[in-house]
């Protein structure tokens, strides 16, 4: 089910932003009087199609993209017998160059549009909740990873590149792991100490099946939900419990329940309790995974901000910006060699499972539909022939130059950005199978 659940996010996500990107295309050739013979969302073999005016509009079975075919233009369908002929008026290369310029770009110009409005109804209606970095007194927990770079559970940190901070998930940010010489300032025993984050660590954070967790807030907690029939429950723990002792050993924080608990696994512990200020004892067996059955319930106190619709405006503008800004530091980061492509290039296969999750949550669904919206825009307008900023890299050279390429010129183009793009393609989705099966 869970697999049905992320194919299905997947599907519906890419299908909603290809059609509205075709659809911009289409609008924008409309607006200059082109013709559009054909719009379709998803690849060949067809599911079905009907015909309205000039246009026929369709369904494929792949859901991987979609296409517009517009009188006059070389594109992916590489129809050189049209182009033999004198253009018509209503022909994409019978238009201005700048109307072509406009309509190259329509597609990516909706998708742009499309972000924003999803970052901004988004910020508009949730808020930005978040844990106040002077609220996380008790310091971080640091996993393995941020072990590796000399971090110790108990740092506070105080400052990130150098700057004071508010929201303790900055910690994690992209401004942290995708700019150059980053570092954290922590307290440490009364003292000050820097602790830089390599340039190559985000290569370490994208391997999803190592990396594991890198930084977490030390947690005072209580007995949040239980898990039905799971060895708390037959214990008689309560929502509310706060657990204060594992075995004798004292227990104040989350970390260290799962740090005593986790290697004891099938035994049976003994759990001192205070319930509404009174000490109980339970005896309770752990399973084969060191749990016991119960959701924490975290008593660091979360701040929400609500935004006016104006602030909003601003607010999710700044995101949806910045998604486009993380892609351009992260490819900078691949051809520096900090980060392996491998890593950090997923396929439709790694974007279900990472982003969208075996679980549908329409906020994350939206929110990852609105990254994936703001992702395609940068890469459609790479300057990568049959991309439609390849186009727009032409268009722009016979603007300025007043000198069109030939048909020969274009078509070459085509051939050889459609084999580039298949080849990332392939690499991607083999990439996915890989990191799964491996």
């Amino acid at each position: 089910m869970e697999v049905l659940i992320m194919a299905g996010q997947l599907i519906l996500g890419l299908s909603l932003l290809v059609g509205l990107h075709e659809l911009g295309h289409l609008l924008a050739a409309r607006m200059f009087g082109m013709r559009v013979e054909q719009y379709f969302i998803g690849f060949p073999p067809r599911v079905f199609s009907f015909k309205k005016g000039d246009t026929e509009y369709g369904l494929g079975a792949i859901p991987l993209g979609g296409y517009v075919k517009i009188s006059g233009m070389i594109d992916e369908s590489l129809d050189t017998a049209q182009m033999k002929a004198e253009p018509q008026p209503y022909e994409f290369r019978a238009k201005p160059a700048w109307q072509r310029l406009i309509v190259m770009l329509g597609g990516i110009i909706v998708n742009v549009i499309v972000g924003i409005i999803i970052f901004v109804s988004i910020t508009y209606k949730n808020g930005n909740t978040y844990l106040p970095a002077s609220e996380a007194k008790y310091g971080i927990v640091a996993h393995d990873l941020a072990k590796q770079i000399g971090l110790r559970t108990g740092d506070k940190i105080v400052k990130i590149n150098g700057k004071e901070f508010k929201d303790f998930n900055d910690i994690r940010s992209t401004d942290v792991f995708l700019n150059d010489n980053s570092y954290y300032t922590v307290e440490r025993n009364g003292k000050l100490e820097d602790i830089y984050v390599p340039n190559d660590f985000i290569d370490k954070l994208a391997d999803k099946k190592s990396a594991g967790p890198f930084i977490e807030p030390i947690q005072p907690f209580k007995v949040g939900e239980l898990v039905p029939d799971q060895p708390a429950v037959k214990a008689g723990l309560k929502t509310g419990d706060v657990i204060t002792a594992i075995n004798g050993k004292p227990v104040r924080f989350y970390h260290e329940f799962g740090e005593i608990a986790k290697p004891l696994k099938n035994q049976n512990l003994t759990l001192s309790i205070n319930r509404a200020g009174q000490p109980v004892t339970l005896n309770v067996k752990t399973t084969a995974e060191g749990t016991i059955g119960f959701y924490p319930e975290f008593l660091l106190k979360t701040v929400t901000e609500e935004y006016t619709f104006g602030e909003a405006l601003s607010v999710g503008t700044k995101r949806a910006f910045g998604v486009v800004y993380d892609n351009i530091k992260g490819f900078g980061k691949i051809f520096r060699g900090d980060v392996s492509p491998s890593k950090a290039l997923s396929g439709p296969i790694g974007i279900a499972q990472n982003l969208f999750g075996g679980v549908w949550v329409w906020d994350r669904f939206w929110t990852v539909t609105g990254l994936l919206s703001m992702a395609l825009a940068f890469m459609n307008a790479l300057p990568i022939p049959a991309l439609d900023g390849g186009h727009a890299t032409i268009l722009m050279y016979e603007i300025v130059s007043g000198r069109k390429p030939s048909d020969r010129f274009l078509e070459a183009a085509q051939k050889v950005g459609m084999v580039i793009l298949l080849g990332l393609m392939a690499f991607a989705i083999f990439n996915d199978v890989f990191k799964a099966v491996f």
